[in-house]
């Protein structure tokens, strides 16, 4: 439950700078990516507990669903290596519920809004208009921690 809770935080950290500043920063994607990554060829398993096996599927699973996003300007590149980050310490279930959860809170968020988009207001046209994918991949993974425990 620990290691669930250490991954949230680090969630939560890049859902705020996300949220800020419309990216996140390397030393929190790359930075935790490779702290998953020597832990997982380590210890033989991902932070997470899955076996190493299913860390590396779910990040070939990530850049599969990820980079397309990149391509199609629908993610930024924080949010390709925040999720393969996220796969390298967790697992394939981890990685697709946090996705679905993900989509869903993003889903909601987008029809509520369609009501107050009248009432919006425009952004500095040096920040980047690009939804931030972070606060959502945390909610989906909270979501996923909280029914699995």
């Amino acid at each position: 439950m620990i290691q669930s809770a250490v991954v949230l935080l680090w969630l939560g950290g890049c859902a705020v700078q996300d949220m800020h500043q419309r990216q996140i920063s390397n030393g929190l994607t790359l930075g935790v990516g490779l702290l998953a990554l020597i832990y997982l060829l380590w210890t033989g398993s991902t932070w997470l507990g899955a076996p190493a096996g299913d860390g590396g599927w779910a990040f070939a699973l990530a850049l599969l669903l990820g980079l397309p996003g990149y391509v199609l300007g629908r993610f930024g590149a924080g949010d390709v290596k925040l999720l393969a980050a996220l796969a390298l310490a967790s697992s394939v279930d981890h990685l697709l519920w946090s996705l679905i959860g993900a989509a869903l809170v993003l889903a909601g968020w987008q029809l509520t809004r369609q009501g107050f988009s009248a009432r919006e207001e425009r952004s500095p046209t040096h920040v980047s208009t690009k939804q931030p994918f972070a606060p959502y991949v945390l909610t989906g993974f909270a979501l996923i921690s909280f029914w699995i425990h």
